[in-house]
């Protein structure tokens, strides 16, 4: 048996904060009992809420339209980009002061509450600046929700780094972004076809971690904000 293979049967018998511990980055406390792990069967890279994520047919983007509906299924209704009110599959497009102007506007679940324009790119989670996860149905009933914090794991890359709730809309959870996955050292580029396919990554869970909504705009500040509510701030 492979060395990683081996790495991967013990986690899936000694699933738990412990596993965590022992990653050389960043050095975690011991958890309190609200604290939860999950190993996710799969991750997926989501590029929601790049300003570049979606445009016109023809543009460069980090993904398909058709990955832009729920479930990825293609009459689904459309999630992945802000869409006309009167009109739900009629998209809209960022003004000429956006960081992509005519390219559509990519939203997450979490939002900057400073910024209440759902027109303006930037309220939303940067799929290309910040590490989030997506919020599923699971961890949810566990207790996480929107904006908590997290620490994620790669079993393969052995790296651990902060990471935040950006985004919801998939029960099983196991979507990353793409500057998540990059960060745990795999090459992706973007959110067509690159996941992903075995379960080797650990989430683990701080509930209530971010009760004041802090929006991290750079990963440095999230990991410092992370690093100050789930380590600094706990026993």
């Amino acid at each position: 048996m492979s060395k990683f293979l081996q790495t991967l049967a013990l986690a899936t018998l000694l699933l738990g904060p412990a596993l965590i511990a022992q990653s050389p980055q960043p050095q975690l406390s011991s958890s309190t009992q609200d604290d939860f792990t999950l190993l996710t069967h799969r991750m997926d890279v989501d590029v929601d809420g790049a300003p570049n994520a979606y445009g016109p047919p023809g543009s460069h983007t980090l993904d398909n339209l058709r990955d832009a509906h729920y479930r990825r299924r293609r009459h689904g209704e459309i999630v992945g980009y802000l869409t006309e009110d009167d009109h739900p599959t009629v998209p809209i497009l960022q003004g000429p002061h956006d960081p992509f102007p005519g390219y559509y506007i990519s939203q997450t679940a979490f939002t900057d509450p400073t910024i209440t324009d759902p027109r303006n790119p930037r309220r939303y989670v940067d799929a290309t600046r910040i590490n989030y996860i997506v919020l599923g149905d699971h961890a949810r009933k566990l207790g996480a929700r929107l904006g908590d914090f997290v620490t994620v794991t790669s079993l393969r890359t052995h790296r651990t780094v902060f990471a935040i709730i950006g985004d919801d809309g998939n029960p099983s959870g196991n979507e990353g972004s793409l500057h998540l996955l990059q960060s745990l050292g795999y090459p992706f580029t973007n959110g067509i076809d690159d996941s992903v396919t075995h379960p080797e990554i650990l989430i683990h869970f701080y509930p209530n971690s971010n009760s004041r909504e802090l929006f991290p705009r750079t990963q440095s500040a999230l990991d410092a904000a992370a690093k100050y509510q789930t380590v600094e701030r706990r026993p």
